[in-house]
């Protein structure tokens, strides 16, 4: 057992900012976590662009969060990593890409499939990765090339597609596709990423996408553009829901062709990989099994090939915690389990020999507004147990509310959320306190605090790049004074100060805690 025992709470997506009619976490009642400020040592901390390993004046996500906070250092992003390689030409020779290419070409009346988020926010996929596969495509004269779009409407404006379809329409043109390639480029699909980026085990969502790309189910259309806008009229409030449309029947993917899925984030991709691989067993019987050339961007499945997979991690918290031989806990609801273990463990899937893992269900709802608590109460209810064994020297917990309500663009809703979570963390604090636990209040990038476009008025789902709290709530180190002008990697080098471990020298963050 280690000197200090350490609670991470992660709350997500839960940021610091200017009070306005949009900030749910300033319209919240929240008297245990405003009481925690005012009695704890509380600063502020870099949770988006250069502070995370992305560019300047991006906005941090879950996946960056965990990730940064677990290396405990700055590590280059695969956006960054993506954008870099296409500036200095080395995107254009990636073998798998290339392969990629050579079957279409070799192959009797196969296609070229890129499937990806249509964003150029930059959370999952970007539009520029998109239009430099395009560009692969006219180099090697490999066509036809059918685009598959899976629509956002959570990390940018709810009802912003036609602005990306019109993007890749005009990118089209402007790369003469139609005349450099066999039978050109186009937009054969579009569906929202509810259905084509579920991560919660609904497999009833993933089919729909499946249907969508082998069988070529959805609603037909021919205009695009027109397609969104009657999908609107129909009642689709936001480009995350919208069904699936089939706009071209010759894009229907064949075991001969090749597809490029153009996400660079893991999480999401990977049921709907899953199904094109079967390397497990998938949620539904699909109507028609195809087995095509598959490249991923990232490393979502085993049986693709990767273009750009993880960078190999030396001693980041959890491994250190395992050298030191002590016992480590973590827990999260589905929506977030893979970001408090996967992310948290420089992505890797297999856990420690002393980490033990707790998943708590999260419930199926079409939109967590619907049920603003989610499942943090139960999170609540088994932590309190497990603080009551002496197992664990370090506990690494997520709440999920604050950003996957935001998320739905629901100001009430997320008000309730921030709500729930505050009543958790008051009885959470107060076990800690008892049990002789340090207890780490932070998050991992902004959402909750601003829910309004101000320039509009209209509901805003996407995260920000405002910073985030860190409360460290301790008996012992009480009046300690933290440091301003840090970030998430700072976290993991402050739990190794007060666990008075060594910190590893590949571990360039540094402890918040000012020394005397």
């Amino acid at each position: 057992m280690a000197k200090e025992k350490i609670y991470l709470m992660i709350i997500d997506g839960f940021g610091e900012g200017k009070n306005y009619k949009g900030n749910a976490v300033k319209k919240a009642k929240l008297p245990n976590i405003d009481r925690l400020k005012k009695q704890y040592p509380f600063t502020l901390l870099k949770a988006a662009g250069n502070a995370v390993g992305l560019p300047e004046g991006v906005q941090g996500n879950s996946e960056v969060g965990h990730y940064t906070i677990g290396v405990g250092r700055v590590v280059y992003q695969s956006l960054e990593e993506i954008n870099l390689s296409i500036k200095n030409g080395s995107f254009f020779k990636k073998k798998a890409f290339l392969q990629a290419m050579e079957k279409v070409k070799k192959g009797d009346k196969a296609a070229l499939h890129l499937i990806g988020l249509i964003s150029d926010e930059g959370v999952h996929a970007h539009t520029d990765h998109l239009f430099a596969l395009l560009k692969l495509a006219k180099e090697h004269k490999v066509g036809p090339v059918y685009i598959h779009a899976i629509t956002d409407g959570r990390d940018v404006e709810e009802r912003s597609a036609g602005k990306y379809i019109k993007m890749i329409q005009d990118k089209i043109k402007q790369l003469k596709l139609e005349d450099t390639i066999p039978h050109g480029a186009h937009i054969a699909s579009i569906i929202g990423r509810y259905y084509a980026m579920d991560r919660d085990s609904n497999w009833d969502r993933t089919r729909v996408a499946y249907d969508l790309y082998t069988l070529g189910k959805g609603a037909t259309e021919k205009d695009p553009l027109k397609a969104i806008k009657n999908a609107y009229a129909a009642g689709t409030e936001t480009d995350y829901y919208i069904k699936p449309i089939i706009l071209d029947k010759h894009g229907v993917i064949k075991d001969k062709d090749s597809i490029i899925f153009f996400n660079f984030r893991t999480d999401r991709p990977r049921q709907l990989t899953q199904a094109f691989t079967g390397e497990t067993k998938i949620g539904f019987k699909p109507q028609k099994t195809v087995r095509p050339f598959l490249v991923c961007f990232g490393a979502y499945t085993k049986k693709a090939h990767v273009v750009f997979p993880p960078p190999i991690i030396k001693n980041n918290l959890g491994s250190v915690i395992e050298q030191k031989k002590l016992k480590q806990l973590h827990i999260a609801e589905t929506e977030k389990y893979a970001h408090v273990t996967y992310f948290f463990n420089s992505q890797v899937e297999k856990p420690f020999k002393n980490e033990t893992r707790i998943l708590i269900k999260s419930p199926k709802v079409p939109s967590y507004d619907q049920k603003p608590e989610m499942s943090a109460p139960h999170i609540a209810q088994r932590i309190l147990k497990e603080l009551n064994r002496p197992n664990y020297d370090l506990i690494v917990q997520n709440f999920a509310n604050p950003d996957l309500v935001g998320h739905s663009g629901n100001l009430p809703a997320t008000i309730k959320a921030c709500e729930v979570i505050d009543d958790c963390v008051g009885r959470i604090a107060e076990k800690c306190l008892k049990k002789g636990y340090n207890l780490i209040i932070t998050a991992d990038h902004g959402n909750a605090e601003y829910m309004i476009y101000e320039k509009n008025g209209d509901p805003c789902p996407s995260h920000t790049t405002n910073k985030v709290p860190f409360i460290l709530v301790s008996s012992k180190l009480k009046n300690a004074k933290l440091r301003g002008d840090c970030g998430l990697s700072d976290i993991a080098p402050t739990i190794l100060d007060i666990m008075d471990i060594r910190k590893p020298t590949e571990m360039k963050g540094k402890s918040l805690i000012i020394k005397k």
